[in-house]
């Protein structure tokens, strides 16, 4: 049973009353100024009634102007009004929101930009009790191009670990960038937290070294020298001075082939379904085809998502031809306004296949270059609460090809669906879209993918429940997640059960004395865009 929560929002308005000067008798006249009108809510609103979303577009308050230095395009905005901005969210939300009915017709007026656009979506609930929309979210579009276009972050190419953002506080690192800062300083997993210059990162609730907090862990400006001290996974407690600074994204890591007494295995730590990736996952298929691997490990315990295609190629290359000839990787379902036409590209809705070629991801193409496969039947997948959207889509597309998926860690996130980011006005808005579906229809995984050695519905998956090990290297055999795997290829037995964790709500807004967090989800997310459309063949 899904609960409803909704408010009614009673308005109000003063009649205005004008007073006109009349001209007595004889040869003077005088006259009354007229008595300025009460300001009256904004007649453009009409509840219920909505006009096309293209009246609106680019209308803005700050209007910008002369070309993108990221995508060397002009900019088309002109001048407006704030009211104006509202109602393009309103018919966008209205035209291609997955749930646009669920959404209270509230008075724009009532609200600045961002917050209309914050309760532009559903306030129904899965059957767990989260709600069903944790994935409504804004972002400038300067930091979106710039996060999307160059595969780049600014920062010290550090991912952390939010174990609690208020006193006492604790983060941890999960793994660092190759070449940045923190691995060059000499950052590693497990290290945690102490402070940042002398500011006690764990216990203060000054409000000044909070802010300070966030600025330090979220730069925006290279130059400025940081104290980090950590706590090492030994006890040891070391100063390290970093500087931010833009990093490459390497969303492979520890590509490796691990011998056994029964067989070879393959690992891949996969953290991010973006563009840059497909070279190496590339390298790495090779790798293991030339190793003659019997089973993979693929750990996404921190892949967020990203592009679905290229899910759908990392798909092929561990299944195969064979297994997915003509089959159904992802198949988009989007509102019932128009049920077979995409209302954000307005084609016509077609399933992603498994895609068996190289793409040029600037072209939106395929190239004639086949991908390496290596006809798979059984794949183990490490996974956490950070598991999510395209990295849950991959194993919903396995799964509905009846490929033997098993879970090593943690519920995912819930994701199954998507979005295409737009921008208007400097801002990129993501407001949910659509749901995907695998080959046999199934796609109701909103409260996430739980690893159990007894599934009973269609959202457990086989597997174990086990906890994230700091106190091991990522593709270390001793390491939890993936010790467990390897155990479980040979005995077929879970570890100790640990409890599945509750999931996190990641988009809301911070308390005043809770530190920022920053997630794998919403670094993948933000990377969702048109690509989720079938590819195109090159023209001749």
């Amino acid at each position: 049973m899904r609960i409803k929560h909704c408010f009614t929002l009673t308005i109000s308005s003063s009649a205005c009353l004008l007073l006109f000067g009349c001209g007595g008798g004889g040869s003077e006249s005088s006259s009354i100024t007229p008595v300025a009108p009460t300001p009256q809510a904004d007649e453009r609103w009409t509840r219920g009634l909505f006009e096309d979303a293209s009246l609106y577009k680019d209308r803005c308050v700050a209007p910008r102007s002369g070309v993108s230095e990221i995508t060397g395009e002009m900019y088309t905005d002109t001048a407006g009004d704030s009211m104006d901005e509202k109602l393009w969210l309103r018919s966008w939300t209205n035209t291609t929101y997955l749930w646009y009915n669920e959404v209270d017709d509230n008075d724009p007026a009532d609200f600045s930009i961002l917050s209309y656009f914050n309760q532009l979506k559903t306030d129904f609930r899965t059957d767990s009790g989260s709600f069903k929309d944790n994935f409504h979210f804004s972002q400038s579009t300067q930091e979106y191009l710039t996060r999307t276009q160059t595969s780049t972050s600014f920062g010290y190419g550090v991912s952390w670990e939010f174990v609690q953002a208020t006193a006492p506080r604790r983060i941890i690192v999960r793994y660092t960038e190759p070449g940045s800062p923190a691995e060059q300083a000499g950052f590693a997993r497990g290290d945690e937290l102490i402070a940042l210059n002398d500011i006690d990162f764990i216990n203060t609730e000054n409000s000044d070294e909070i802010d300070m907090i966030n600025e330090i862990l979220f730069p925006s400006n290279a130059g400025r020298e940081t104290q980090f001290t950590l706590r090492k996974t030994s006890g040891e407690q070391l100063d390290y001075q970093l500087s931010a600074q833009s990093v490459a994204i390497s969303p492979v890591h520890n590509a490796k082939v691990i011998s056994t007494e029964n067989a070879e295995i393959g690992y891949l730590q996969f953290n991010s379904h973006i563009q840059s990736a497909q070279s190496q996952l590339i390298s790495a298929f090779e790798l293991f085809d030339q190793s003659r691997i019997h089973a993979l490990v693929l750990d996404m315990r921190y892949n967020g998502g990203g592009l679905l295609a290229l899910a759908s190629q990392l798909a092929y290359m561990i299944t195969g031809a064979g297994q997915t000839d003509g089959l159904t990787f992802n198949k988009l379902t989007f509102n019932n306004k128009r049920p077979n036409i995409n209302p954000v590209t307005g084609g016509q809705v077609q399933p992603t296949l498994f895609y068996s070629r190289e793409i040029d991801y600037d072209r939106n193409v395929f190239t004639s270059t086949s991908l390496p496969s290596l006809g798979l039947t059984r794949v183990y997948i490490l996974t956490s609460a950070s598991t999510c959207s395209a990295s849950e889509a991959l194993i919903n597309g396995l799964r509905g090809i009846d490929i033997d998926v098993v879970l090593m860690g943690d519920t995912t996130c819930g994701k199954p669906y998507g979005f295409y980011p737009t921008d208007n006005c400097g801002t990129t808005y993501f407001t949910i879209q659509f749901q995907g579906s695998n080959q046999k229809g199934f796609g109701e995984y909103a409260d996430g993918f739980i690893p159990t050695p007894s599934p009973l519905f269609e959202a457990d998956v086989q597997g174990c429940l086990v906890e994230d090990d700091f106190n091991h290297a990522l593709g270390n055999v001793n390491e939890g997640m993936l010790s467990a795997a390897l155990n479980h290829l040979q005995t077929g037995k879970c570890p100790v059960q640990t409890a599945a964790k509750s999931p996190i709500m990641r988009l809301s807004a911070n308390d005043s004395l809770k530190i920022q967090t920053s997630s794998s989800i919403l670094d993948a997310i933000i990377v969702e865009n048109a690509i989720n459309q079938p590819i195109s063949e090159p023209s001749n």
